[in-house]
């Protein structure tokens, strides 16, 4: 349904053009329509939260077209879609944070996304409709089976174990037989490297690391020290 009421404005200069006024006489922001791209990660929930952003304006816009009046969404069609987008839309945020090219994500963003996508962000909640739970239950099965071989969780976990943004023990580091040259190193390359990419982040992109920190917050005051085990065992 989204795809198709996005195309109808998509070719369409004069519907663009109507789309503009509805959004001034009805007040709501003037944002053009986005259209989904099977490359661009988030490009779906986006296209779907912009369409019921303005589905005041489209519909009044489609409803005077006889040829694309039957393209106005439905109340069902807004329910669905409602459901669908609230299920995606907390993947985006982390989507955008684990696409930075300058910067180590497998030690840091594999293991403790998951557990806060299985204990927080993907978890059924009380009153959640039943699409809502597929939804969530689908991603976490995909995600957890993608990562359940235990060659990959054994990789994972040393990688996380030597990441000294863990701030993890002496004796872990040295019984992986690491350097206090090659540790000392690794965290001024990775400021460097956030340095580097921090300016070119949006306002409105966050790290991962203020996920944590908000998982952190809603911990027992007798957790662990340890930053990586505040995010999962």
């Amino acid at each position: 349904m989204c795809r198709k009421v996005v195309g109808c404005f998509s070719y369409s200069w004069r519907r663009r053009r109507e789309l503009s006024e509805a959004q001034k006489d009805l007040k709501l922001p003037e944002h053009k329509l986005k259209t989904e791209c099977p490359t661009r990660w988030g490009s779906k929930q986006a296209m779907i939260a912009w369409v019921l952003e303005q589905q005041s304006a489209i519909s009044c816009v489609l409803s005077m077209d006889k040829k694309v009046r039957h393209l106005v969404p439905t109340w069902q069609d807004i329910e669905v879609t409602e459901v669908v987008n609230n299920s995606l839309s907390s993947l985006a945020e982390f989507t955008d944070a684990l696409s930075g090219e300058q910067y180590v994500s497998v030690s840091y963003y594999v293991k403790p996304v998951l557990h806060l996508f299985n204990n927080t962000n993907l978890a059924e909640k009380e009153g959640e409709t039943e699409p809502s739970k597929c939804i969530k239950r689908k991603i976490l099965d995909y995600l957890n089976k993608k990562y359940d071989d235990p060659q990959t969780e054994e990789v994972l976990d040393m990688a996380s174990v030597v990441d000294p943004r863990f701030n993890l023990s002496t004796s872990m580091k040295t019984e992986l037989k690491l350097s206090r040259t090659e540790m000392a190193s690794i965290p001024t390359v990775m400021k460097e490297a956030d340095d580097q990419n921090a300016p070119a982040l949006k306002k409105t992109k966050k790290t991962l690391g203020s996920f944590f920190k908000v998982d952190e917050d809603h911990r027992p005051a007798s957790s662990s020290s340890s930053p990586i085990c505040k995010t999962w065992p």
